[in-house]
C-alpha cells in the first residue's frame, strides 16, 4: 500500500474475520505495514523526496567541482561547559539532527527513528545540531548525528564548530549518518581528519561516473541485505576516499554492491571513535533491508558486551467473535505440540454495520455472545497463549475505511482510502480523535473481555498499526507494551504542535522504549499472505524465513511475525520449522522485553 508510502512503504491490511476469501472471490485485504516499498514517510514528505534527492545530488556535484559555497554556522551566543550539564544515568545517547532548509522537517523524523532504536539500550536525548554546545558529547555514552540537510548555497551550515571539534577530540563513540562529514574535515583540518580516521570526506561523493548507480544490495556479517529505492529517488551512498598507507586503517563494516556494474564499495566504515554510514537508511525499508546494519551497529556504541542471541515470536492475528473455534483449537494444538508460546490478538467486538458479509443485514457480535469462541480462547490460554488486545472493533463507524466497514478489514483509529492505482493512502486521524475518544474505545474493549470471563490483556496491537500520537499515548497508559509497527509524528521531539500530516513509520528488530514513552515489542518480518493485494506481492513461508535469515545480522535480534488462524496449519508449520532451522528460539511476548 502506498499507504505506507506514507508509512512504511508497503502495508498490507489485515484480513476480515470471516475468512480469507470475500464473497466476490477476491481475497480480503491483508495486514498493515508489511514493508516499506515506497517510503517510510508520510505522503507529503514522500512526495518531497524526489526534489530533496535532486537538490542533494546537485550540491554534491557542485562540491566536487569546487563551486559549492558554504557559510559556517554562527558562534553560539552562550557556552555551556561539560561540567554544567546533567549527565543522564546509565546508557545514553545524544541524537543530533538538522532542522534548517526547505527539507529541515526530515531531520526530526529520522532522529525519532534513531531515538526509538536507542530506546532498546537506554535513554535518548534528541535535539537540533544547531543547539549543540561545547563538551556535550562527553555527557553521553555515545553521540549520533544524522545529516539530512546538505549544507551549502542558500542553506548555511548549522553545525556549530564546537561539535566538529568535540567529535574529533572525544574518545566516546560517534556515529555519523549521511551528509556533512566533509564539513567536519574542513573545520578540523583535512590532514588532521585523515591522520585520525584514515580517509578524506572532502574527496568523497555520492555520485560516481555521472550518477549514483544502482546499489541494491548491502552485505553485512555474511547476510545479503536489500536496498530497494524507486528510480529517481535514490540519493546514492557516499564513496569514502581512503587515505591508504601511512594513515590509520579503516574497517569496512558493510559493503554496498551495484547491480549494474557489479562494483562494490563501503556502505559503513569505522576508524578510531568514528562510525560513518554512507546514507540515511530510514526512508525506504523492508523486512530484509540494510537498515538492519545500523540497528546492529548501535550495539557497538551502546552495549558492546552483548552476547549473540536470536529469538523468535509468533502471534495469531484478527481473532474476533466470528472466528472459527475449530480452527483456533487446531492451531493451538500444533503450537502446544511444539512447546511454542505465542500471542493471540483478539478483537472483543465484531461488527459489520453495512452487512458486507451478511447479505446486506447489519451484524454485531460481542465475545460474551460467542461462548464457543471464548471457550477456544481459554483452551489456547491453557496451552501457551498470551492474550492481547487488538482494538475495540477494528473498524470505524459505518463507512469504508478503506474497504467494507467490517471488523478486521478496516482501520479503527486512522482514516484511509484506496486510490485509482489500487494503493491504500493514509488520510490522517479520525475526526473525533482525542484522548477521551481513544480511551473510550480502549475501555469498551477491555470491558468486552471482562464480560466474556477472560483476563484483562496487558499487551496491545493497534488495528492496521495506524493511530495518532494522542492515541499511542492512551494505549501506553493502559497497557504494559504495544506489539506492532508504529507511526511517529513531527513535533514529538521538538515539543511543538504535533503535525498529523508528517510522520515516519518504523518497525524494530528488538524491544524499544519509544519517543511516546511506551515499550514497543518487535514485529519485523511480516505475515503469511498467499495472495497479492493493493500492489503488494504474496508473502509465502519462504519469504518470512528469508527475512528471519537477514535479521540474524542483529546480534540480539528477534524474528517476529503474525499469522491469521483462518489459514491452514501447514504454512505456519513450514514457517516455524524454517525459522527454527536458522537457530532461533521461540519465546513468549513478554520475554521480548528482556
Amino acid at each position: 500500500m502506498a499507504v505506507v508510502a506514507a508509512l512504511l512503504g508497503g502495508v498490507t491490511l489485515s484480513a476480515g474475520a470471516e475468512g480469507a476469501i470475500a464473497g466476490d472471490g477476491r481475497p480480503h485485504p491483508s495486514h498493515g505495514l508489511q514493508g516499506v516499498g515506497s517510503a517510510s514517510l508520510a505522503g507529503t514528505s514522500a512526495k518531497e523526496l524526489k526534489s530533496y534527492v535532486t537538490d542533494r545530488l546537485s550540491k554534491d556535484r557542485q562540491r566536487r567541482a569546487g563551486t559549492l559555497t558554504v557559510t559556517p554556522a554562527p558562534a553560539p551566543r552562550t557556552t555551556v561547559t561539560a561540567t554544567t550539564l546533567a549527565a543522564p544515568s546509565g546508557t545514553s545517547a545524544l541524537v543530533l539532527y538538522d532542522n534548517t532548509g526547505p527539507y529541515g522537517h526530515l531531520g526530526e523524523l529520522y532522529a525519532m527513528a534513531i531515538a526509538n532504536l536507542v530506546g532498546h539500550f537506554g535513554t535518548a536525548t534528541a535535539k537540533p545540531v544547531s543547539a549543540y554546545t561545547a563538551g556535550m558529547v562527553e555527557q553521553y555514552t555515545s553521540t549520533v548525528y544524522v545529516g539530512s540537510t546538505y549544507y551549502g548555497g542558500t542553506v548555511p551550515d548549522a553545525i556549530p564548530a564546537a561539535f566538529y571539534q568535540d567529535a574529533l577530540k572525544t574518545a566516546k563513540p560517534v556515529n555519523w549518518i549521511g551528509d556533512n562529514i566533509w564539513g567536519m574535515a574542513n573545520a578540523v583540518g583535512i590532514e588532521n581528519f585523515k591522520k585520525k580516521y584514515g580517509w578524506d570526506p572532502t574527496n568523497s561523493y555520492y555520485g560516481t561516473g555521472g550518477g549514483v548507480g544502482n546499489i541494491n544490495q548491502v552485505t553485512y556479517k555474511n547476510q545479503q541485505l536489500t536496498r530497494k529505492i524507486p528510480a529517481g529517488f535514490d540519493g546514492g551512498v557516499l564513496h569514502p576516499a581512503l587515505s591508504g598507507a601511512g594513515y590509520p586503517q579503516v574497517t569496512e563494516l558493510a559493503q554496498a554492491k551495484d547491480a549494474n556494474s557489479g562494483d562494490t564499495s563501503p556502505w559503513a566504515i569505522r576508524s578510531s571513535n568514528l562510525t560513518y554510514v554512507g546514507e540515511i537508511p530510514f526512508a525506504y525499508v523492508s523486512e530484509s533491508d540494510r537498515v538492519i546494519v545500523f540497528e546492529d551497529l548501535l550495539f557497538d556504541a551502546l552495549a558492546p558486551a552483548t552476547a549473540e542471541r536470536h529469538r523468535a515470536f509468533v502471534r495469531l492475528e484478527d481473532i474476533s467473535p466470528k472466528a472459527d473455534p475449530a480452527q483456533l483449537r487446531a492451531i493451538a494444538d500444533y503450537l502446544y505440540s511444539q512447546r511454542i508460546p505465542y500471542g493471540i490478538n483478539v478483537i472483543p467486538t465484531y461488527t459489520d454495520p453495512k452487512g458486507a458479509y451478511n447479505n446486506g443485514v447489519a451484524e454485531t457480535i460481542t465475545l460474551a455472545q460467542a461462548p464457543q469462541v471464548v471457550s477456544a480462547l481459554k483452551y489456547m490460554l491453557q496451552r501457551g497463549a498470551v492474550l492481547m488486545n487488538h482494538g475495540y472493533t477494528h473498524q470505524y463507524k459505518n463507512v469504508n475505511n478503506p474497504y467494507t466497514g467490517t471488523t478486521g478489514d478496516d482501520f479503527e483509529f486512522f482514516r484511509a482510502h484506496v486510490d485509482a492505482s489500487d494503493n491504500v493512502v493514509y488520510d490522517g486521524p479520525v475526526a473525533e480523535d482525542s484522548t477521551v475518544w481513544a480511551q473510550s474505545r480502549v475501555t469498551s474493549g477491555l470491558n468486552g473481555f471482562t464480560l466474556a470471563g477472560l483476563p484483562r490483556p496487558t499487551l496491545w496491537t493497534t488495528p492496521h498499526y495506524a493511530a495518532s500520537a494522542t492515541d499511542y499515548k492512551v494505549f501506553g497508559q493502559n497497557f504494559t507494551a504495544r506489539l506492532e509497527r508504529s507511526l511517529y509524528f513531527a513535533g514529538t521531539l521538538s515539543g511543538g504542535t504535533v503535525n498529523p500530516g508528517r510522520y515516519i513509520g518504523q518497525f524494530f528488530p528488538y524491544a524499544v522504549k519509544d519517543v511516546y514513552g511506551t515499550t514497543v515489542l518487535p514485529e519485523n518480518i511480516g505475515n503469511y499472505e498467499p495472495e497479492p493485494f493493493n500492489n503488494h506481492p504474496a508473502r509465502q513461508p519462504a519469504d518470512l524465513i528469508n527475512s528471519a535469515r537477514a535479521n540474524l545480522a542483529v546480534r540480539d535480534g528477534v524474528a517476529s511475525f503474525f499469522y491469521h488462524p483462518y489459514y491452514p496449519v501447514e504454512p505456519l508449520k513450514q514457517t516455524i520449522e524454517g525459522i527454527r532451522a536458522l537457530g532461533y528460539t521461540f519465546v513468549g511476548p513478554m520475554d521480548l522485553a528482556r
